[in-house]
């Protein structure tokens, strides 16, 4: 998109930086975050949720989360300028301003709010609210710099969306919604300590004590397994309390091997290609393990209406 402004008699064209923006967004992670979100929300009802808190809330939600991966920019944006992987990023780029930037991720912030909060309901406004707060003031600018225990602890922030999606629809906090948390937050460890690995001169020269960083890369491996084989047990608790059926089942019992395949090749081997191909996969698992979630629940209710 371009705007023109004239000067000395001839049209001068004047880039806006539009994708800049839209990449201050994150907009990858916010799909992630906005799909766990939506199957919390078809997962909390019997039935199609109602289109205005489906609508509203996947809005407010991707907006928050959009408002959390722009303040992010603005905070990490020294560190992002010494990294190999970040230092094309908007700001270090200067292709936006901090200032610019920080406006962009309040707007986002507001917006999501004020849809959450007057479109929703205020106790998902308040989730919301909080997981924002954890994310881009708690683990961005104190625990990603003070512990390398910072995913585990700021996971939190990251695991709330199927939460969210949940109380959008049904106004209330539900044990089921807080087993989507736990999933989330068991997987986040291995999926971001697997990046972390291959980044990890990246993080020493940036001063980020990531745990490849302070504890060694064959201690994080370890770590990486051990969480792999924790995320599989939990992901088997839907099954086991009634919450899904055989068809999740079965799928959380085929992606989880194929998670534990891929870090106990990681575990065994020096290559860094490795931990690139575990940190791929551990995207493509938790995608499909919410859609078997998706299709459990509506095959189950299928069975129920027409066949039982």
């Amino acid at each position: 998109m371009r705007s023109y402004s004239v000067a000395g008699g001839a049209a001068r064209a004047v880039a806006v930086p539009w994708r800049a923006y839209w990449r201050l967004c994150k907009p990858r992670v916010v799909l992630l975050v906005t799909f766990t979100a939506v199957v919390g929300m078809f997962l909390s009802t019997a039935g199609a949720p109602p289109l205005g808190a489906c609508v509203f809330g996947t809005l407010g939600i991707a907006l928050a989360a959009a408002s959390g991966a722009a303040l992010n920019h603005v905070v990490d944006r020294h560190i992002d300028a010494v990294m190999a992987r970040t230092s094309r990023r908007p700001l270090p780029m200067g292709e936006v301003g901090a200032r610019q930037a920080v406006l962009f991720a309040l707007t986002l912030g507001a917006l999501a709010m004020f849809v959450l909060h007057r479109l929703v309901n205020p106790l998902t406004a308040l989730l919301t609210f909080i997981s924002l707060i954890g994310y881009a003031v708690i683990y961005t600018m104190f625990l990603k710099r003070r512990t390398p225990q910072n995913i585990v602890l700021g996971g939190a922030a990251g695991a709330a969306p199927p939460v969210l999606g949940w109380t959008a629809v049904t106004g209330q906090i539900h044990p089921e919604a807080l087993l989507l948390f736990l999933i989330i937050f068991v997987w986040t460890p291995p999926h971001f300590w697997s990046l972390a690995i291959r980044r990890r001169e990246d993080y020493a020269r940036a001063g980020i004590p990531m745990l490849p960083v302070t504890h060694g890369v064959r201690v994080t491996k370890l770590q990486i397994l051990l969480y792999t084989a924790l995320l599989v047990a939990v992901t088997l608790l839907p099954f086991v309390t009634h919450m899904s059926g055989l068809i999740y089942l079965a799928g959380a019992i085929a992606l989880g091997a194929g998670f534990l395949r891929s870090a106990l090749a990681l575990y065994r081997t020096d290559s860094d290609a490795q931990a690139m191909r575990t940190f791929d996969y551990s995207i493509l698992y938790l995608s499909l393990l919410f859609a078997f979630l998706l299709a459990d629940h509506y095959a189950r209710l299928f069975l129920r209406a027409f066949v039982l």
